[in-house]
């Protein structure tokens, strides 16, 4: 599966930014999407992920300010994020879980993207 990002940047304290993954057709239906960021020195950390319920599920450092969506008719998922702070700082990645049979769980394994880097300054 290939994911492509898009929408990093560099911002102030308190920015906005939206970032976009561009995935294949049926992608969506077939896999558990998220969002994952990897700061310097840092492990890599779920920001917003869909679960075996098909709920997205938040990072409490995020939650309120970042909101995941989609839209199949452009396969794309995004990622809007509000209120950044310096902490934001990562590079972030658009990931894609395949969902197994027979109850539609998310594999352990994922497809990442290339990533894009979000930067913000104080």
């Amino acid at each position: 599966v290939q994911l492509v990002e898009s929408g990093g940047g560099s911002v102030q304290s308190g920015g906005s930014l939206r970032l976009s993954c561009a995935y294949p057709p049926y992608t969506y239906s077939r896999y558990c999407m998220g969002w994952f960021r990897q700061a310097p020195g840092k492990e890599r950390e779920g920001v917003a992920t869909i679960g075996n319920d098909g709920m997205t599920s938040y990072a409490d450092s995020v939650k309120g300010r970042f909101t995941m969506s989609h839209d199949n008719a452009k396969n794309t998922l995004y990622l809007e994020m509000n209120a950044l702070k310096p902490e934001d700082t990562a590079m972030y990645y658009c990931a894609a879980a395949l969902r197994t049979l027979p109850y539609d769980y998310c594999s352990n394994s994922r497809y990442w993207g290339q990533g894009t880097q979000v930067t913000v300054s104080s």
